[in-house]
């Protein structure tokens, strides 16, 4: 019975230093963390040397892009249209 229990204590010691080992190596998870991030990023900047270019910007003016702005955000405003009450007499709904 005691060389059953010693076994046991024994196996699970070894079993759990296996397992502290095992976790101190960086899974392949790990070593990529943020690359796929890092990589839209990149492909997704068109100029990466624009903070070299000290060109002035040409285009719109910020008072005709103010207003191009409102108007933009204005067309998705659903606008509330009065209803339409229609009262006959007489009729009897075109039958």
């Amino acid at each position: 019975m005691i060389k059953k229990l010693f076994t046991l204590i024994v196996l699970t010691i070894i079993f759990s230093i296996s397992t502290g080992f095992a976790q101190m190596q960086e899974s392949r998870l790990e070593l990529d963390f943020g690359t796929s991030y890092k990589l839209q990023k990149y492909s997704q900047t068109l100029n990466p040397d624009a903070d070299k270019n000290l060109e002035p910007v040409y285009g719109l003016n910020g008072n005709a892009a103010h207003e191009n702005i409102k108007e933009y955000v204005k067309s998705f405003e659903k606008s509330v249209k009065e209803p339409v009450y229609t009262f006959t007499i007489g009729a009897d709904g075109g039958k």
